[in-house]
């Protein structure tokens, strides 16, 4: 019997589109918008039973017990950031991507693996 502990949950990956464009414009910039972004992901995350698994770069990986509840989460994050980004001008307007998948994972501590979390990131 293998050691290695599963369980089914709703994996939400978010990441930048054209973040490179983004860094190599103003790294600064883009970083201090990266937090400020990530900061309102994690809130809305929690708001909705989700937790915020990890980041990267410009990546967030959430889970959520519920599929519906991290698609509501999705559909605040982007009204959310839509209104952010209104006020910016259009080259440095910061757009996540989204993906959502119900699948089953390993668990190492905190950590969520497998690809489960592969999908969601695609």
């Amino acid at each position: 019997m293998s050691a290695t502990r599963r369980k089914l949950t709703t994996i939400f990956s978010a990441d930048v589109q054209g973040y490179t464009r983004l860094m190599e414009a103003d790294e600064e910039g883009t970083l201090a918008t990266l937090k400020q972004y990530r900061d309102a992901m994690a809130r809305l995350i929690e708001a909705r039973g989700g937790r915020v698994v990890n980041t990267w770069g410009d990546g967030l990986i959430a889970e959520f017990p519920s599929v519906v509840e991290s698609v509501r989460t999705a559909i605040d994050v982007q009204n959310e950031l839509a209104g952010h980004n209104a006020v910016r001008p259009a080259e440095t307007q910061m757009r996540f991507r989204i993906g959502i998948n119900l699948g089953d994972v390993m668990v190492e501590g905190d950590d969520i693996y497998g690809d489960g979390v592969n999908i969601a990131a695609r």
